[in-house]
């Protein structure tokens, strides 16, 4: 059981405005990942941040070039207290999206961390600054409080998740040894909704599907020729209608996930999406009706259109145009085979009278998710419900994505992950902001999962070690 002083140091450690000053000097440093000038802010950030954080929690702190000549660096630390004890993976993404100046409301910097009521506004506040910083505050508490951590720690930092991990698999892939551990717990991503206390297992994938029609160079006159000639953009509706109708239905089957597993099903009866003020109702009618709403978020794919053009939609004038493009993303869950996404959608809209359509895949991203009976997730849940009054979600994966499959996959790991964010976060937005009462019950609970870590209990004994060809970690103790 945790301490009720560690419980305490805790919540003092918000409550004292410590969290929202540690932050406030996060936030400052503009690590956009999407350009070149914050490429010099994320090196200042590492070094001037991370590392001293690393430190002081006893690891050897080391810095790596990408493979990917077009990601950013990695920052590893490493604290070994013995090579008897379990190891923990912690993971956390140092860079941000583009800042939006000008576009926050009340004129509000999103390099100055501001607080209004229960809201901290600033670039990187909820993803993912404010997340790494509540398990960094809770391992440091963690360690004041009892002299160790009771297990062995290793800290891993990218700085392109933004950019979509350039390089993390390789990285990973060439260093298994020494990111070798028992389990990941990490912090990204949304809560069900602001007052739950979340646990998922994963994310889903995403494909990228850029389609073209683009049939002549010039646009004529749609009294002219409207009836005689092709019109591209009228082409392009039919072919995305063929693909994902007009209610959300995608109409591909081979665009599915092969089924939904019972323990997927069983595990989001009761999960209810939109739960928080400000949250955009679900759409009656809208997807795939045979599911509930949390199936269709967490357990099903979706073929979305991101992007619709064709001519000066502003500036229309009385012409076919020549061109039409769009670009759709298919978000889809562990088990859908997309390897032949680009093909299956060719072939699909050649059958249904498309040849004209020209399909890209722009880019994909890995969907992964730690099993459903992985006794790991028993373990957290238990530890969580030693300190909320209330219920834990476990959501089996959320719906957007993250290198989840680089620590399933490649290094064999369990994955927990405890967000320290809610869906109305505004991430990726202006505005993006951390609610203070997720930070304050943040640290607590990141705190009990790793006091429960390190000081396993008879009663709560930790999940069999996996028979890895395990390499003892050097000690860096502190």
């Amino acid at each position: 059981m945790i301490p009720d002083s560690l419980v305490e140091k805790a919540e003092e450690y918000v409550d004292s405005g410590a969290y929202f000053t540690d932050l406030s000097a996060m936030v400052a440093y503009p690590t956009e990942s999407s350009r070149p000038e914050g490429r010099v802010a994320i090196k200042a950030y590492l070094d001037e941040v991370l590392v001293p954080a690393l430190t002081e929690l006893g690891c050897s702190v080391t810095e790596y070039v990408n493979p990917d000549p077009s990601g950013g660096p990695f920052l590893v630390g490493t604290r070994a207290e013995s090579p008897e004890l379990p190891t923990l993976l912690c993971y956390g993404h140092a860079d941000v999206v583009d800042g939006q100046a000008g576009r926050w409301s009340d004129g509000r910097d999103p390099w100055t961390l501001t607080a209004e009521g229960d809201r901290w506004y600033g670039r990187g506040s909820a993803d993912n600054k404010g997340q790494h910083l509540a398990n960094i505050a809770a391992l440091r508490l963690l360690l004041a409080e009892q002299g160790s951590l009771g297990f062995n720690l290793t800290f891993l930092f990218e700085t392109g998740e933004e950019a979509g991990s350039p390089g993390l698999a390789e990285f990973a892939t060439a260093h298994r040894a020494e990111l070798r551990a028992d389990v990941l717990i990490a912090s990204d991503g949304p809560r069900l909704d602001a007052t739950t206390p979340t646990l998922f297992l994963g994310s889903r994938g995403g494909v990228g599907i850029m389609l073209d029609v683009d049939l002549r160079p010039d646009a004529y006159h749609s009294g002219n020729w409207g009836g005689v000639i092709r019109n591209p953009a009228t082409t392009l509706a039919g072919a995305i209608a063929s693909l994902v109708d007009g209610h959300g239905r995608i109409q591909v089957p081979a665009l599915l996930p092969p089924e939904m597993p019972a323990a997927v099903r069983e595990a989001l009866t009761d999960v209810v999406v939109a739960g928080s003020p400000g949250d955009p109702a679900p759409d009656e009618g809208w997807g795939d009706t045979t599911l509930t709403a949390a199936e269709r978020l967490y357990g099903w794919n979706t073929l979305e259109v991101l992007s619709l053009g064709s001519a000066d939609i502003d500036r229309p004038v009385n012409a076919i145009p020549g061109r039409a493009r769009a670009v759709l993303q298919l978000r889809y869950v562990a088990g859908t085979d997309v390897s032949r996404a680009r093909e299956i959608v060719t072939e699909h809209l050649t059958d249904h009278g498309y040849p004209m359509v020209d399909v890209t895949v722009l880019g994909s991203f890995a969907a992964s998710r730690t099993p459903l009976d992985d006794p790991w997730l028993r373990w957290a849940e238990e530890a969580l419900e030693q300190v909320t009054a209330k219920p834990v979600a476990v959501l089996p994966n959320i719906g957007g994505s993250l290198p989840n499959h680089v620590f399933t996959d490649i290094l064999g790991l369990p994955t927990l992950w405890l967000p320290h964010s809610y869906p109305g976060c505004l991430q990726h937005a202006p505005d993006e902001h951390m609610l203070s009462a997720i930070a304050r019950e943040g640290v607590v609970l990141a705190a009990t999962l790793f006091h429960a870590l390190g000081r396993p209990s008879a009663d709560r004994p930790l999940p069999a070690r996996a028979e890895l060809d395990r390499l003892a970690p050097a000690d860096h103790s502190a």
